[in-house]
Protein backbone atom coordinates (compact mmCIF):
# COMPACT_ATOMS: atom_id res chain seq x y z
CA UNK A 1 0.00 0.00 0.00
CA UNK A 2 1.12 3.54 -0.61
CA UNK A 3 1.27 6.28 1.99
CA UNK A 4 2.07 9.94 1.48
CA UNK A 5 4.11 11.98 3.90
CA UNK A 6 3.50 15.70 3.70
CA UNK A 7 6.09 17.48 5.80
CA UNK A 8 6.33 21.22 6.43
CA UNK A 9 9.61 22.63 7.71
CA UNK A 10 9.78 24.92 10.70
CA UNK A 11 10.21 28.50 9.50
CA UNK A 12 13.78 29.64 8.89
CA UNK A 13 15.30 26.15 8.88
CA UNK A 14 16.78 25.95 5.38
CA UNK A 15 20.30 25.54 6.80
CA UNK A 16 19.14 22.66 9.04
CA UNK A 17 17.58 21.02 5.97
CA UNK A 18 20.79 21.42 3.97
CA UNK A 19 22.91 20.11 6.85
CA UNK A 20 20.83 16.91 7.09
CA UNK A 21 20.08 16.39 3.40
CA UNK A 22 22.88 13.88 2.79
CA UNK A 23 21.74 11.69 5.68
CA UNK A 24 18.12 11.96 4.56
CA UNK A 25 18.96 10.93 0.99
CA UNK A 26 21.09 8.03 2.26
CA UNK A 27 18.16 6.89 4.44
CA UNK A 28 15.83 7.03 1.44
CA UNK A 29 18.27 4.90 -0.55
CA UNK A 30 18.97 2.42 2.28
CA UNK A 31 15.35 1.75 3.17
CA UNK A 32 14.13 1.21 -0.40
CA UNK A 33 10.48 2.05 0.33
CA UNK A 34 10.29 5.54 -1.18
CA UNK A 35 8.56 5.41 -4.55
CA UNK A 36 8.90 9.13 -5.25
CA UNK A 37 9.83 12.21 -3.30
CA UNK A 38 10.84 15.82 -3.54
CA UNK A 39 10.91 19.10 -1.66
CA UNK A 40 8.25 21.77 -1.54
CA UNK A 41 9.54 25.20 -2.55
CA UNK A 42 8.66 28.61 -1.18
CA UNK A 43 8.17 31.77 -3.27
CA UNK A 44 11.95 32.30 -3.34
CA UNK A 45 12.48 28.80 -4.76
CA UNK A 46 14.01 27.50 -1.51
CA UNK A 47 13.21 24.09 -0.04
CA UNK A 48 10.64 24.36 2.76
CA UNK A 49 9.09 20.90 3.15
CA UNK A 50 8.85 17.43 1.67
CA UNK A 51 6.40 15.21 -0.16
CA UNK A 52 7.16 11.49 -0.16
CA UNK A 53 5.26 8.46 -1.38
CA UNK A 54 6.14 5.29 0.51
CA UNK A 55 5.35 1.72 -0.51
CA UNK A 56 4.82 -0.11 2.82
CA UNK A 57 2.22 -2.51 4.20
CA UNK A 58 0.83 -0.55 7.16
CA UNK A 59 0.36 2.91 8.60
CA UNK A 60 2.60 1.82 11.47
CA UNK A 61 5.43 1.11 9.03
CA UNK A 62 4.92 4.50 7.39
CA UNK A 63 5.00 6.19 10.79
CA UNK A 64 8.12 4.28 11.81
CA UNK A 65 9.84 5.30 8.57
CA UNK A 66 8.87 8.93 9.15
CA UNK A 67 10.09 8.84 12.75
CA UNK A 68 13.50 7.46 11.70
CA UNK A 69 14.03 9.98 8.89
CA UNK A 70 17.13 12.07 9.70
CA UNK A 71 15.14 15.23 8.95
CA UNK A 72 12.61 14.29 11.63
CA UNK A 73 15.32 13.30 14.10
CA UNK A 74 16.97 16.69 13.56
CA UNK A 75 13.69 18.45 14.42
CA UNK A 76 13.27 20.01 10.97
CA UNK A 77 9.54 19.56 10.59
CA UNK A 78 6.80 21.74 12.02
CA UNK A 79 4.09 19.33 10.84
CA UNK A 80 3.96 15.85 9.32
CA UNK A 81 0.82 14.31 7.85
CA UNK A 82 0.70 10.65 6.81
CA UNK A 83 -2.20 9.44 4.69
CA UNK A 84 -2.99 6.32 2.67
CA UNK A 85 -2.87 7.07 -1.04
CA UNK A 86 -4.07 5.30 -4.17
CA UNK A 87 -2.11 5.79 -7.37
CA UNK A 88 -4.44 6.28 -10.34
CA UNK A 89 -2.37 8.11 -12.95
CA UNK A 90 1.35 8.00 -13.65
Amino acid sequence: MRYTLICNDKPGQLEMRKANRGAHLAYVEETGVVEMAGPFLNDAGEMCGSLLVLEVETMEQAQAWADDDPYAKAGLFETVSIRPWKKVIG
